[in-house]
């Protein structure tokens, strides 16, 4: 028989209220690792030198694929190169960040976390 208390009528127990608590922030636990699953299989595909130089990576921010036009290559500028690949690559991490970010944003956003200073 459920107890009765002046202030919350019938209601659960502190025991009650626990296990319920747990209970929902093992949903939520699983939420987010499907959210961060998502984008994880994601792939981020970035370009630079108008497109001779792309990078792939995916939500783990692996980079996944490098491409380089033949145009892009020239024996006595390798420093142009360097620069377009690392370019190329930040951006695609860049956007995986961002996508991931988002993700957990939109997840933690009504969780109403502001209370507990996170």
């Amino acid at each position: 028989m459920a107890k009765y208390s002046a202030r919350g009528g019938f209601g659960m127990n502190a025991a009650q209220k626990q296990q319920a608590q747990m209970q929902r922030i093992m949903e939520l636990q699983k939420q987010m690792e499907e959210k961060q699953q998502n984008v994880e299989a994601q792939e981020f595909t970035a370009s630079a030198g108008g497109g001779v130089v792309s990078a792939t990576v995916n939500g783990k921010k692996e980079l996944t694929k490098l491409s380089i036009q033949p145009d892009a290559v020239d024996p006595q500028d390798v420093e142009m190169l360097e620069d377009l690949i690392l370019s190329a690559v930040n951006e695609a991490i860049r956007q995986a960040d961002s996508a991931m970010n988002t993700a957990m944003n939109s997840f933690t956003s009504g969780l109403g976390l502001g209370n507990l200073g996170l």
